[in-house]
């Protein structure tokens, strides 16, 4: 069930990240730039957190989920505050 749940996560992420990128691609505003970059993170710190419950059981990733999902964040923070038009 927790693989279902985690898989599910990861596709939803991966899935705004891609509808983000194509909306940018269509209207070349740049905060559907920034947005999508950061689902992407999203999606990075979705399929670490799958690994690190699910495959590395004995080895603990929270930083490396955090440091990622903190960079994901930063990502779009950097987008809504300095370059949104």
């Amino acid at each position: 069930m927790a693989l279902a749940i985690y898989s599910l996560c990861t596709v939803t992420a991966l899935l705004c990240a891609w509808l983000l990128f194509s909306a940018y691609r269509r209207s070349h505003y740049r905060l559907l730039l920034w947005s999508s970059l950061g689902f992407a993170g999203l999606t990075l710190n979705n399929l670490a957190l799958a690994l690190d419950k699910l495959v590395f059981t004995l080895v603990d990733l929270t930083i490396l989920r955090t440091a990622i999902a903190l960079l994901a964040f930063m990502v779009i923070l950097y987008g809504l505050i300095w370059d949104s038009q």
